[in-house]
C-alpha cells in the first residue's frame, strides 16, 4: 500500500499583524499595550455591570416562560456568558472567566432548564456581580477561593440530587 502525502504552506496571518525585531517581539510594545488594557479596567466595570444587568433580564426572561419555551433565551444567554468569559481574563478579572466558563460549562451539558438549573444558573450570575460590584481582581485571595468553593458545592448538590 501507498501513502501519499500532500504539505500544505499556510500563510501566517497572525504573524504578519506583530511586529518584531531581530530581538524578538519588541517588550516596550507590549508594555504599553498592557498598560492601555489596565486603563480600560474601569470602563469594563461598567461595560460589565451593563452585561450583567442584560443578563439578568434575559434570565428573568427565561424563567418567566415555560420550560419548552426558554431555548432561544438560553441561546442568548450562552452567548453572553462566552462573552464574558473572554473579557474577564483581558481586563483582570480572571474570576470572571472563571465563573463565566463553569456557567457556560454548565448551560452546554443541560438537556432542558427546571427550577434546578435555574437556580444553579441564578447563583452564578449573582456570584459574577459580585465580583464586578466588590472589585475582586486577579485570584481574588481567600475571598476568590471562598466564592469559587461555594460554587463548587452547589455544582456539587446539583449533581448528586
Amino acid at each position: 500500500m501507498t501513502t501519499i502525502a500532500e504539505i500544505y504552506q499556510r500563510h501566517n496571518q497572525l504573524k504578519d499583524k506583530i511586529s518584531y525585531g531581530s530581538d524578538g517581539v519588541d517588550m516596550a510594545t507590549i508594555a504599553r499595550a498592557e498598560a492601555v488594557i489596565v486603563g480600560m479596567q474601569g470602563e469594563f466595570i461598567a461595560w460589565f455591570q451593563n452585561d450583567i444587568e442584560a443578563l439578568q433580564n434575559r434570565f428573568n426572561t427565561a424563567v418567566a416562560l415555560p420550560v419548552e419555551e426558554r431555548a432561544r433565551e438560553m441561546t442568548a444567554l450562552r452567548v453572553s456568558v462566552h462573552d464574558m468569559k473572554g473579557q474577564g481574563g483581558s481586563f483582570g478579572f480572571p474570576l470572571v472567566t472563571n465563573i463565566a466558563n463553569t456557567l457556560g460549562q454548565f448551560m452546554d451539558a443541560c438537556a432542558e432548564f427546571g427550577p434546578r438549573e435555574l437556580e444553579v444558573m441564578r447563583v452564578h450570575i449573582d456570584a459574577l456581580r459580585l465580583v464586578v460590584n466588590e472589585r475582586i481582581i486577579r485570584n481574588g485571595g481567600r475571598k476568590g477561593e471562598k466564592l469559587l468553593r461555594s460554587l463548587e458545592v452547589v455544582m456539587q448538590a446539583f449533581v448528586n440530587r
